[in-house]
């Protein structure tokens, strides 16, 4: 499904009489388990996907499906609780719909977080990772069909899709907070199942360290129209084949909450120097 220069603007259009003067800079796309972010936001105001004009639901387990506007860390933030994905059935131009909302509405720059596979043998579950670049080759872009100048060009280029600005800030920050940050390349699949072992071997080999079902969608999108990006990946679990145990959305979601005071504590240090 392609979308009108109409529609983004009527869904941004909605958006603005319910937020009055608020004017939101930075947009967060929080993952599976990560949405506890959304819930420390100030002065919140609250709108439920279902309710916004061409928005779709967010039915993946730990996404409660709506938009919290307000303030973290005294910076005017839009809240994604939960994202769209392509293995929902949403098509990827519906998947990135709500980013371009967002941009329309004065977002400048997107965090996205994710929970994913830990590929790199090295590394373990429950490490943080700064996402420096990602490999989507098996899916098509959610810029596919007729471009709409008023984003970005038809050929946007996609060497600094994370800003290496906002990389720094997030190295140097953890640092102070004593956090290792792992730093790699996220690998995207589009799911619903979980990669096989020969698949998790092949995206090794491609120098793939984390592999997730999410993100990467957004990413182009947010590239396209002019946002910076920071990515942050939380290794919920060894990717499948590298330890003798099946893969589970509960182990996902679990290693979400152990990681809570870590990961919230780097995301909101990182915002405070934006």
């Amino acid at each position: 499904m392609e979308f009108t220069m109409e529609q983004y603007r009527e869904s941004a259009g909605f958006l603005r009489e319910r937020l009055g003067d608020f004017a939101p800079k930075i947009a967060m796309v929080l993952g599976s388990g990560l949405g506890y972010l959304g819930d420390q936001v100030e002065r919140p105001i609250f709108v439920d996907y279902r309710d916004i004009p061409h928005f779709k639901a967010s039915t993946a387990p730990g996404h409660k499906g709506r938009l919290v506007f307000g303030f973290l860390e005294g910076q005017p933030v839009a809240v994604m609780q939960g994202r769209m994905h392509h293995y929902e059935g949403y098509s990827y131009e519906e998947v990135t719909y709500a980013v371009r909302v967002l941009r329309l509405l004065g977002c400048e720059t997107l965090v996205v977080t994710n929970a994913a596979g830990c590929v790199n043998t090295s590394w373990q579950a429950g490490d943080l990772m700064l996402i420096t670049d990602h490999i989507k080759l098996f899916s098509v872009s959610p810029l596919r069909g007729e471009n709409l100048p008023e984003f970005g060009t038809r050929f946007p280029d996609a060497s600094r899709l994370y800003t290496p600005r906002l990389q720094e800030l997030a190295r140097e920050t953890a640092a102070e907070l004593g956090i290792p940050l792992r730093e790699g390349v996220y690998f995207y699949c589009y799911g619903p199942q979980y990669e096989t072992p020969a698949e998790v071997r092949a995206a090794r080999i491609l120098g793939g360290d984390a592999v997730g079902m999410s993100t990467a969608p957004e990413v182009v999108a947010a590239g396209h129209c002019g946002m910076e990006v920071l990515g942050l990946t939380l290794l919920s679990n060894m990717a499948a084949g590298i330890l003798d145990q099946p893969l589970s959305e509960q182990e996902v979601l679990d290693a979400a909450e152990a990681a809570r005071e870590k990961f919230s504590g780097l995301i909101r240090a990182c915002l405070r120097k934006m």
